[in-house]
């Protein structure tokens, strides 16, 4: 499907249109999911703890498969970048320059990368982990008690990254904001983006709703059955 931007009341391009609705809900359910999952850890609401991190677990597979078969700017190959390339787009920032991109710049882009990969390893280290007394993951009893402990250490540990990361996020796009006058969190809920932040002649093409909306159901199954696996 081509992208056709909406026109203003003077007959040129205002806004366009940059993010699908399932990548903007993906990342403000995962904002939601995090904090939920940090505020039932830290007050012993274990069982709400496993369905939050349960329901992370399920969106992190949906977005890597989103990743592969979604919109232009939601897959992995328009913002996953070799290090060669990300360098020069730092450089690029650093003397002046203000790169543009559609979707996720390379620096962005390899935030994203981390920080799914990081949220996936503490999403599955919690299917083993156990706090010793009430509570084990799924899979807890799948694994010798040390293996559990060390999976409980390690899911602990992990969550201090996601804090470091989720701070490193923060000041970059105040950085963008303050700095370079490039709003990011707005578009994150609009899906829209000036035309001045947007390559000329862009294209970009999005994938069905529908489509999305079987993921989701296929990695909620998913998730379901390993539940359910982990229950005998």
């Amino acid at each position: 499907m081509r992208n056709d931007p909406p026109a203003d009341n003077r007959g040129s391009v205002a806004h366009v249109l940059v993010w699908d609705i399932p990548t903007r809900l993906f990342h403000w359910s995962i904002v939601l999911l995090l904090f939920i999952s940090w505020l039932s850890a830290d007050q012993g609401f274990m069982t709400v703890h496993l369905w939050s991190g349960s329901a992370l677990l399920a969106l992190l597979l949906f977005r890597i498969a989103w990743g592969i078969v979604g919109s232009t700017t939601s897959r992995f190959r328009d913002f996953i970048h070799p290090p060669r390339k990300i360098a020069g787009y730092l450089k690029a920032m650093a003397s002046g320059e203000k790169p543009l991109h559609a979707g996720h710049n390379p620096a962005g882009g390899l935030m994203v990368a981390i920080l799914i990969a990081v949220l996936l390893a503490q999403a599955l280290t919690g299917l083993l982990a156990n706090d010793g007394m009430h509570f084990s993951g799924p899979f807890a009893n799948w694994v010798s008690e040390e293996g559990s402990a060390q999976a409980t250490t390690l899911h602990r540990m992990i969550f201090n990254v996601i804090l470091l990361l989720i701070w490193c996020h923060i000041v970059a796009v105040g950085f963008y904001l303050f700095v370079k006058g490039d709003n990011l969190v707005r578009p994150m809920f609009t899906g829209k983006k000036p035309h001045t932040h947007v390559p000329a002649g862009l294209q970009i093409k999005f994938t069905r709703l529908y489509i999305a909306l079987l993921l989701l159901i296929l990695t909620v199954g998913v998730v379901a059955w390993i539940a359910i696996q982990g229950a005998f």
